[in-house]
């Protein structure tokens, strides 16, 4: 399995992901214990009985065994109609892929359950629907260097990768990962983007994206965030990744005290249902909070997958059992293919509303659109304001009860703000 262009780092580096190990990673793998949940466990001894708990535990041994074929997927999955002819379809151009891991949270046998629709292609995708394009978000537009995305003043996208552990259907950048595109960086590439961000002084915040930043080895990690941190006007770094519930066994000791080297640095994490939550991933940003990275959830909002209030309610809560701050609750981007999934905007105002109020503020996120076009994000929420009384605000609580007054003599009607 190759990383299509990554030569780059020090000269021991090479272009596999998922394939070195640093000292630190050879102690934690000797060390290994079977930390697997009960129903992991079970898939494993199941479909894969020659690999031992250190095997399964081993991220490297996870890439080399995902699951990208139809033949592969028939093995561990009982593939509706509709799942295999999806999968032949010479249409499909996005690709598909899964760790073993991840295909141990996925019912075997019902198609229609939440994790299996967001991993499985289905023909609503190779649909066009009112308004979807393939770069809604006009990344390829605000793009002044290859990787880099500079659509907001202060801050930019590094997209260091087109390579996932896990292939979502919905991927706003399904046109670049997966090598859909030919989208590959190199270590020519990564010195011009962090050469950009050298000279363009008002970038104060970086996020590396992709793909998932996470597949590289820590040396090849370190190497980029060596290289980033002593820019002076780089305040923060950010890192977006699905790995901790995807590829749990990525967060390595080795990991998390090489990213602990490099603060201010957060990290935002791809989680969209509770099912993903597991003691794996509970283990992962334990480790990762423990290393003082402060963890930020990033959930988006997806029709027939988590589109009901209970069921965010209960990954948010979930989020903050494990030390994830639940942030944003994103309205899936038109992309191409993808009005399967799209819920009403007014769903997330109304999924909101359930939350507020109901529970503690730490587990209400924020409802995001992305607006197509490069307009950027802007944040909705009901409406609790219904009017003016003189020099008086007229708000509705959180219960929907009438009639609450707040002084703001000489204001403005909040709806003409």
């Amino acid at each position: 399995m190759y990383h299509r262009g990554s030569s780059f780092g020090r000269p021991k580096l090479r272009s596999r992901v998922g394939t070195e190990c640093t000292p630190s990673e050879r102690d934690f793998r000797a060390r290994a214990r079977a930390e697997i949940n009960p129903v992991t466990d079970a898939f494993r001894r199941r479909y894969f009985p020659a690999a031992t708990a250190a095997d399964w535990n081993d991220y490297r041994w996870q890439l080399r065994h995902r699951l990208t074929s139809m033949r592969d997927l028939s093995r561990v999955l009982v593939l509706s109609t509709a799942e295999r002819a999806a999968l032949a379809d010479p249409q499909r151009a996005f690709a598909v892929g899964l760790t073993p891991y991840y295909a141990s949270l996925i019912d075997t046998t019902d198609a229609t359950t939440a994790l299996r629709k967001t991993v499985l292609p289905q023909a609503a995708e190779f649909r066009r629907g009112a308004g979807e394009r393939d770069d809604p978000l006009a990344e390829d537009t605000h793009s002044p260097v290859p990787g880099i995305v500079h659509r907001y003043p202060d801050r930019v996208l590094f997209l260091v990768t087109d390579y996932c552990p896990v292939y979502c259907r919905y991927c706003t950048r399904s046109r670049l990962v997966g090598g859909n595109a030919g989208f590959g960086m190199n270590r020519a590439q990564w010195l011009q983007a962090i050469a950009y961000i050298e000279r363009t002084p008002v970038i104060r915040d970086v996020l590396i994206s992709g793909g998932d930043p996470l597949v590289y080895t820590d040396d090849m990690l370190d190497w980029l965030l060596s290289r980033l941190r002593p820019i002076p006007h780089v305040e923060i770094i950010r890192i977006g990744t699905k790995i901790p519930v995807a590829l749990p066994q990525r967060i390595t000791p080795g990991l998390a005290a090489m990213l602990r080297r490099h603060h201010p640095l957060h990290i935002s994490l791809h989680v969209n249902h509770p099912a993903e939550i597991t003691a794996e991933a509970s283990s992962a940003c334990r480790r990762l909070a423990d290393a003082g990275i402060p963890l930020w959830s990033q959930t988006v909002l997806l029709r027939g997958v988590n589109d009901d209030i209970e069921i965010i309610r209960a990954l948010m809560h979930a989020l903050l059992t494990i030390r994830v701050r639940p942030y944003y609750l994103l309205q899936c981007d038109p992309i191409t293919g993808s009005q399967h999934f799209r819920t009403p905007v007014a769903k997330g105002i109304e999924i909101i509303r359930g939350l507020r109020g109901h529970t503690s503020g730490y587990a209400v996120p924020q409802f995001i659109v992305d607006l197509p076009e490069g307009g950027g994000k802007v944040s909705l929420v009901p409406d609790y304001c219904t009017g003016r009384s003189g020099d008086d605000l007229v708000f509705r609580n959180y219960e929907g009860v009438d009639g609450y007054r707040y002084p703001d003599p000489g204001g403005a009607d909040p709806g003409l703000m």
